[in-house]
Parts: structure tokens; C-alpha cells; sequence
């Protein structure tokens, strides 16, 4: 037996009914293979897509973990040198004179002056301020000396048993008068104490508190 040949030529594509048996069976495959084919070019191109996502994401987040463990692994030598610093830091603030010491050191540094020849026209303590680990105390000063007598008002300071810083804010240093070798030192100077246990202890609960 022989099929019969179709002239594909010959098909009238806009009555598809009337085609013959097996052209509509191929046209049927054909048709199944060409959406096969685009559903699983998209669900690829898509798969695909996310799975560059995926990689840019791990990437990220590999960078991530590397720069946080080089951290952590810094971590434990920066808490130490932490430590060693607030040691550090307690040991010169233990160098500063105590609560107790403080007028009595205010007492040696006008003494100081005087002795130095250098006259204190104004020398008062103003309020105490009471900050994190120690405390600051200003005091307004007008002084009148020579040049000598300021040096050894300064060395005479160096040379007192507790470590004394003074910083200075507002001072002028001027001549008294016109051709006069005197000066007149004025303004206010700040000297500091460190806190007892107690006083620290009451300003780190202070600087942590609620504000209401």
C-alpha cells in the first residue's frame, strides 16, 4: 500500500479544518514541541536570573562574614588595650589631688605667689563642676609681677607635692603701664582634682540616667 502524498503547498491555512489527518497531527506536534520549548527557555532564562542573584547575594554576604571575623578576631587585643588605657588613665587621674587636698592646694599656689614677690590683687575659687572622672574648679585671678617673678611663680607649682595642672581661659598678660616693667596677669584659671569612688560612682549614674 502507498500513502497518499499531501502538497503542503496546497493547504488552506485559514480552514485548518479541512486539512488532512496527518498534517493536523503534525501541525498538533509541532505546536506542542514550540511551547515545550518557550516554557522551558523562560523558566531557565528565569532559573538562570536568580541564580546570578543568588550568587551576587553570596558574595555579599561572604564579604560580609570575612570583614566581621577579621573584626572579631581583632576583637580580644582592642579590649585589652582598652583595659590597659582605663588603667592607665585611673593611675594619672590618681595623681591629681583628692577632695580633701584641694583647698589646701589652693592655699599653696596663692602662698606660692607670694612668695614669688608677685602680688595677688584678686585670687577666689569659684564653683566646683563635677564631671565623669574628675572634677574642675575655676579660679579668677589678677596678678601683678615681673617676668622673673611669674617664672618662679610657675616652677614654685612644678615643684608642690601633688601634680598640679592649671589651664588657662580669658588671660590677658600686659604691661601695668606705659615704660613699666611690672605685668598684670588676669582672667581665670581652672585647676582639677580626681573623683573618690563615691563621686564617680554618682556622675557615671548621672551621665547613664533617663532624662525625663
Amino acid at each position: 500500500m502507498s500513502s497518499k502524498k499531501v502538497d503542503l503547498r496546497n493547504l488552506d491555512f485559514n480552514n485548518s479544518g479541512a486539512w488532512p489527518l496527518q498534517v493536523k497531527v503534525g501541525a498538533c506536534v509541532l505546536l506542542i514541541v514550540l511551547i515545550v520549548g518557550l516554557v522551558w527557555y523562560f523558566k531557565v532564562s528565569n532559573q538562570r536570573l536568580t541564580l546570578q542573584t543568588e550568587e551576587g547575594t553570596e558574595l555579599t554576604l561572604r564579604e560580609e562574614f570575612q570583614g566581621k571575623q577579621g573584626r572579631a578576631a581583632n576583637l580580644e587585643p582592642l579590649k585589652q588595650q582598652l583595659a590597659q588605657m582605663e588603667v592607665m588613665l585611673q593611675q594619672m587621674l590618681r595623681q591629681l589631688p583628692s577632695k580633701n587636698e584641694m583647698p589646701d592646694l589652693i592655699v599653696d599656689v596663692s602662698q606660692t605667689a607670694l612668695a614669688s614677690g608677685i602680688n595677688n590683687e584678686l585670687f577666689q575659687p569659684g564653683a566646683e563642676t563635677q564631671l565623669e572622672f574628675y572634677a574642675e574648679k575655676p579660679i579668677s585671678l589678677r596678678m601683678v609681677g615681673t617676668y622673673h617673678q611669674f617664672g618662679a611663680f610657675v616652677s614654685g607649682v612644678a615643684s608642690l607635692p601633688r601634680v598640679v595642672i592649671m589651664t588657662m581661659h580669658d588671660i590677658q598678660l600686659k604691661p601695668r603701664g606705659e615704660g613699666d616693667t611690672t605685668l598684670v596677669l588676669e582672667g581665670t584659671v581652672k585647676t582639677y582634682r580626681y573623683l573618690d569612688e563615691d563621686e564617680e560612682a554618682a556622675a557615671g549614674a548621672g551621665s547613664t540616667g533617663e532624662v525625663k
